[in-house]
């Protein structure tokens, strides 16, 4: 018995050391094949780098310049000041063009509507520019505006309801059916209305209509059923003096670093105050914004200041410390902003104003219509870490131009009236155009090319 104990106790030990054994090279095993690379089986769907057929480039032009109260006898009814002089040429040829009527001018008037015809699966380029020069007894000054799509979403950041002004809404729509468009105002004073803007043409109305007692009014344009062309017509009066006159684009959406480039500071001699005020509002959420103020040419930093920012509160801070001279200045913000400076040229009668609006990034060749106005110029910005060449060629035919934009700085080039440009870069830019002479004041940004489509990957 003693031996059969002893024998099982041997073989009952073996088993327990061949079982813990097992289980440590179980364990060992288990943590190699967790940390060892081990052969994978992928299956890649099938998918395909498909590029659109572009459509065609549809452009929208402001049309007739509005005056309101020239009729005493009917005080809000609106007439045709004057019809603008339009500069437009494309890469396929001059766009077909057709009239968008202005149902609500009493002696009639229409926009245009520019459409450049897709060729051998390419949208065209097209430049297209309006501008006009008045001198009348209620209107003085310079507006020019370029032709743009229209779009869902818009803002108008410039907008003003104090005595002496007289700013309109006018809103055009291309499309073949009517546009329900929402107004939503921005302000110390918040309001809303609604306008139907039918098939194929053109109203406007007052901006005191929306917006009265409301401090630095910015204003959001969103269309239902077809998209349309917002457009802020401006026109200051001071006593009896007509003191400028301006078209204000509208900003497509907000940004957290927009760019503005050719603002000018004039000369005064009495308060500077006015002569160049900023705008600024952050939509939906408080902001921390840093503006940034450089000469054209020049990569020094001239004026540096931060502003704080309350969710759809508009804020304009004076840039009266500015020397006169051309500036363009950058932003910078925690979260996506509306901006737009506004530029006086002289505090007196038969003045002029404009606004100055964010350009956006340019990487793509485009068409650049300069349009009747005096001395011309093309502002461009390099916000990028090495130098960008930027050829500038008249698309009539001529010797192209090459400017050399330095890194983090800014050029600019005289062009010339009622010519229409094509414009390539070697790297991104910001551009804008600006007018300046006596009495008259226009600037507004150069927009990428529309109609041309990115690939998209397919997967069927």
């Amino acid at each position: 018995m003693t031996g059969n104990r002893a024998f099982r106790v041997a073989a009952t030990g073996a088993r327990v050391l061949t079982g813990a054994v097992v289980a440590g090279a179980c364990v060992v095993g288990v943590v190699f094949g967790v940390t060892a690379a081990w052969p994978t089986v992928v299956h890649e769907p099938a998918q395909a780098q498909v590029t659109p057929i572009p459509g065609d480039t549809v452009l929208v032009c402001n049309g007739d310049l509005r005056a309101v109260g020239r009729d005493p006898s009917n005080p809000l009814e609106m007439v045709s000041a004057a019809s603008p002089e339009l500069t437009v040429e494309g890469s396929s040829g001059r766009p077909e063009s057709s009239p968008l009527p202005a149902r609500d001018l009493a002696d009639g008037g229409s926009a245009q509507r520019l459409v450049g015809t897709v060729d051998a699966r390419r949208a065209p380029l097209l430049g297209a520019t309006e501008s006009a020069s008045l001198a009348e007894e209620d209107l003085s000054g310079l507006a020019a505006a370029p032709c743009r799509p229209a779009s869902i979403e818009s803002w108008l950041v410039g907008g003003t309801v104090g005595t002496g002004t007289e700013d309109l809404v006018v809103l055009t729509n291309p499309g073949v059916v009517p546009s329900t468009v929402a107004l939503g105002v921005y302000g110390s004073v918040r309001a809303s209305s609604t306008v139907i803007v039918p098939a194929e043409s053109q109203i406007a109305l007052p901006l005191t209509s929306i917006a009265a007692g409301s401090d630095f009014p910015i204003v959001k344009v969103t269309a239902t059923g077809a998209p349309v062309r917002a457009v802020l017509q401006s026109s200051l009066t001071r006593t009896l003096d007509p003191a400028g006159i301006d078209l204000q684009d509208a900003v497509p959406a907000a940004q957290r670093q927009p760019v503005l480039p050719g603002i000018e500071v004039f000369e005064n001699q009495g308060d500077n105050a006015d002569m160049a005020v900023l705008r600024l509002m952050s939509p939906e959420v408080d902001s921390a914004a840093v503006v940034r103020v450089s000469e054209v040419g020049s990569s020094t930093i001239v004026d540096e200041f931060a502003v704080p920012l309350t969710a759809d509160v508009p804020t304009e801070l004076s840039l009266s410390a500015l020397a006169p001279g051309s500036y363009t200045m950058s932003i910078e913000s925690d979260n996506p902003v509306l901006a737009g400076v506004r530029q006086q040229d002289v505090a007196g009668p038969q003045d002029d104003f404009a606004w100055v609006t964010p350009a956006p990034e340019l990487e793509d060749d485009v068409y650049v219509a300069v349009p009747s106005g005096p001395n011309p110029r093309l502002v461009l910005v390099n916000r990028e870490d090495a130098d960008a060449v930027v050829q500038v060629a008249a698309a009539a035919g001529g010797d192209p131009i090459d400017v050399t934009v330095p890194a983090g700085s800014s050029a600019a080039v005289d062009v010339e009236p009622r010519t229409v440009y094509s414009m390539s870069t070697s790297a991104p830019v910001h551009a804008s155009v600006t007018m300046n002479g006596p009495g008259e004041l226009a600037a507004w940004p150069v927009w990428p090319a529309t109609g041309a489509q990115q690939s998209i990957t397919v997967y069927p």
